[in-house]
């Protein structure tokens, strides 16, 4: 029988070497996006937010509402800021409304 080590790791550290390791933090970043999108913006913009992608540093937000759209444009460097505070990464660089 092999002897145990007693070597304590929080699962915490476990995760993040695995998820370094199988490099697979920006898969995790993308499902991050769209969950602090959905937080941040609340109810009346997720019912007309139809999709959210992140490519690269740029997040794309499909919108079913040419005047949500509209509206949301003055405040992109907030909104940016704020879900880059949420994700606690500066992962988002642009935002693009569509």
């Amino acid at each position: 029988m092999s002897k145990r080590h007693n070597d304590h790791s929080s699962m915490e550290d476990l995760l993040k070497a695995f998820v370094e390791s199988n490099k697979l933090e920006h898969g995790l970043d993308k499902v991050n996006v769209k969950e602090a999108w959905q937080n941040l913006m609340g109810n009346g913009v997720n019912n007309y937010t139809t999709d959210i992608q992140l490519k690269g540093d740029i997040l794309y937000v499909q919108l079913s509402s040419s005047v949500l759209r509209e509206e949301l444009s003055y405040g992109k460097e907030k909104i940016m800021t704020m879900l880059n505070e949420a994700l606690k990464k500066d992962i988002i660089k642009k935002i693009v409304l569509r």
